[in-house]
């Protein structure tokens, strides 16, 4: 069963900001197999955090969970203060899954008014409207706004789900893989914009990858493999730390490292 904690006693709330995200002993199984074990972790507000790993590490069912989309869930999971998946949450979190999330019948401009209207219930059309072309802006996607989702291209509609999540002010954004499939000029231009969502809006990114180079543009790193957490650091810290040029390299020696000791672990039994 989930535990709810209330978050960190008065006396160090007014000195230490809360995190975005609080996991403490955070599992999840699945049929047979433990997909997250015990994860404890924090996500700072105002950041970009980099979930970064191999496929099937676990980095979709770890933000499913922080959703609350995720069945199974057991250990303190808290985000923006409050229980993963309360009610509260929905209109505060934008999430982009891996998989395009469109009508494809609908033109762009039809599925994010779609959607705009689901997430701000009673407001008037007209700030719709604004809020609708500043994300199509957001995304590069101004030309195709009456373009029918199903006749883009698979990293058009990726940005079309993306344009989504960025709808109305949200504080947090988990974005599962943004990049997959995008030429090397619009990846760039959609790290520029987290960037500037971060330092201007004040919003908390967490975004997954298994591109080792993106690293390289995360305030923060939780790095995966196997269900666990091997690091959790800023990209700096990891290089000093592992004696590493480059994230990927101290990704590798940390494999290597909890390998090693896997190993040993063994042989003492």
């Amino acid at each position: 069963m989930m535990n709810y904690s209330s978050g960190p006693p008065e006396t160090e709330s007014r000195t230490l900001p809360t995190p975005a995200v609080r996991a403490e002993g955070l599992t999840v199984v699945r049929g047979p197999r433990t997909v997250l074990r015990g994860l404890d972790f924090t996500v700072p507000r105002g950041q970009i955090t980099g979930l970064l790993g191999p496929s099937g590490c676990g980095k979709s069912t770890l933000m499913r969970a922080i959703v609350g989309t995720q069945a199974k869930v057991t250990g303190t999971l808290d985000v923006l203060g409050l229980s993963a998946g309360h009610p509260t949450l929905r209109t505060r979190i934008g999430y982009v899954t891996q998989a395009p999330s469109v009508y494809d019948d609908l033109t762009v401009r039809q599925n994010l008014d779609y959607f705009a209207a689901i997430l701000t219930l009673g407001r008037a059309a007209s700030a719709r409207r604004t809020d609708i072309d500043r994300v199509l802006a957001d995304v590069d996607l101004t030309t195709h706004a009456d373009s029918l989702a199903g006749n883009l291209s698979g990293g058009q509609r990726s940005r079309v789900s993306l344009a989504v999540a960025l709808l109305g002010t949200p504080e947090l954004l988990i974005l599962d893989e943004p990049t997959v499939g995008l030429d090397p000029v619009l990846r760039r231009d959609l790290w520029n914009l987290f960037h500037d969502i971060a330092a201007s809006r004040g919003a908390t990114l967490l975004i997954s990858s298994h591109v080792m180079d993106e690293a390289e543009r995360c305030h923060r790193l939780l790095l995966m493999r196997e269900g666990e957490i091997l690091a959790d650091d800023t990209p700096d810290a990891l290089r000093t730390r592992t004696g590493s040029e480059t994230v990927e390299a101290a990704f590798l020696h940390l494999v290597d490292e909890a390998a090693a000791a896997g190993r040993r672990k063994e042989t003492a039994r």
